[in-house]
């Protein structure tokens, strides 16, 4: 591949990076707005769906990149919601647990699941070597994606 060739690929993939982040973003907001939720809470709740347990406040915290106080107000709401149940952990008892509830989780899912035909459809476009090549790009857009926040709130901020 030459090297005007690579330049140009990187800056499409980079405008197209940025189309499909702030598209998933707006999609986000719009989900949010039909289940009268926050759009962090809806983040949230998927990544406490994928947990393979209960989370503390301070692992969820962890989780998002919120302080321990925002992630307090953020199970507070799910809570409220019905989303989360909080439980002292039977191993530490000065630890609480947050888990998901099931039957109202299942409110968000069905919406995901209504919506979620038309991604199969895009995925099913893909051979198994792209989709493997795809799997592994968002897990390590993921870990960057991270480790990148984590440099942005050590930094102090602009003026």
């Amino acid at each position: 591949m030459t090297d005007a060739r690579r330049a140009r690929l990187y800056e499409e993939l980079s405008i197209e990076s940025r189309r499909y982040l702030a598209a998933y973003v707006l999609f986000n907001q719009a989900l949010a707005d039909h289940l009268g939720m926050h759009p962090t809470d809806v983040q949230a709740l998927s990544l406490l769906t994928a947990a393979p347990g209960p989370l503390t406040v301070k692992q969820i915290a962890d989780m998002t990149g919120l302080t321990t106080g925002s992630a307090t107000r953020l199970v507070d709401r799910l809570e409220r919601g019905g989303y989360v149940v909080r439980a002292p952990d039977q191993q530490d008892r000065r630890r609480v647990l947050v888990t998901p509830v099931p039957d109202r989780v299942a409110r968000v899912t069905a919406v995901w699941d209504d919506l979620g035909q038309a991604w199969q459809t895009l995925l099913d476009g893909h051979t198994e070597d792209e989709l493997e090549v795809i799997t592994r790009h968002m897990r390590q857009a993921h870990d960057l994606s991270h480790d990148q926040m984590r440099h942005l709130r050590s930094r102090p901020k602009p003026d």
